[in-house]
């Protein structure tokens, strides 16, 4: 992994620029999540492990069915692993979801009495979280300023930008520690998922609608061969 460090003021202008730009979009899931439950760390960590490689829309509905249902970690800990999957379909790999959120949830009730815990170590611990879950939990559930919460979105923003030159989300979450200023790092995975989304798309990029275009060297971006 090298590291790269991007002019402050570079990094200033797009971070208050996207701030002001996704207004025009729709909040990613978790994110509307966490605002429609006054930031329920539970439901944001159930939330987030149903989101993996699954559209906001289904996911967001899948969430609502669960709730319906269950709200609390003794509740869904007390559903078969079969009704959860009837829930939550059809996110993907919903099978396996469904035995990690259940497991989950009765590991927060035998170890961590029914709450969220509060820490990267501790929330690591749970089936099927991994650094990403753990940070937007801490992010949206617990208000952290200490945290980066990186996907795919921002791991790809991230090196097009020529912030950090990585190959893994991983590393892009270390580097970023080190390329941006602390007021940034709750924000950055609101303002960038958002961003990938609608215009910094993973094929077929709409740079030509991007405003921060001139502030981004388009690494890795290539141009599509004319038909």
């Amino acid at each position: 992994m090298q590291q790269r460090n991007p002019s402050r003021t570079v990094v200033r202008l797009v971070m208050r620029f996207l701030k002001r730009a996704i207004a025009s979009f729709e909040l990613p899931v978790v994110e509307k999540i966490a605002e429609k439950q006054s930031e329920d760390p539970f439901q944001i960590l159930i939330a987030t492990l149903l989101s993996a490689r699954t559209k906001d829309a289904t996911t967001q509905e899948a969430s609502k069915r669960l709730f319906r249902v269950a709200r609390t970690p003794a509740s869904v800990a007390k559903l078969t692993v079969r009704k959860i999957e009837s829930l939550i379909y059809p996110v993907s790999f919903y099978h396996h979801k469904a035995r990690h959120v259940r497991a989950c949830c009765q590991l927060l009730v035998s170890n961590f009495n029914s709450q969220v815990p509060q820490t990267m170590e501790e929330l690591t611990t749970l089936p099927g979280v991994g650094r990403k879950t753990a940070n937007l939990v801490l992010i949206l559930g617990f208000r952290s300023r200490e945290n980066i919460c990186v996907d795919t979105h921002v791991h790809r923003i991230s090196n097009r930008l020529g912030w950090v030159i990585t190959e893994k989300p991983e590393d892009t979450e270390e580097a970023l520690y080190k390329a941006i200023d602390q007021e940034w790092w709750p924000f950055i995975n609101l303002y960038f998922v958002t961003w990938g989304q609608n215009i910094c798309r993973p094929v077929s990029p709409r740079c030509s609608e991007c405003l921060i275009a001139p502030d981004c060297p388009r690494i890795g971006v290539r141009r599509r061969k004319a038909e």
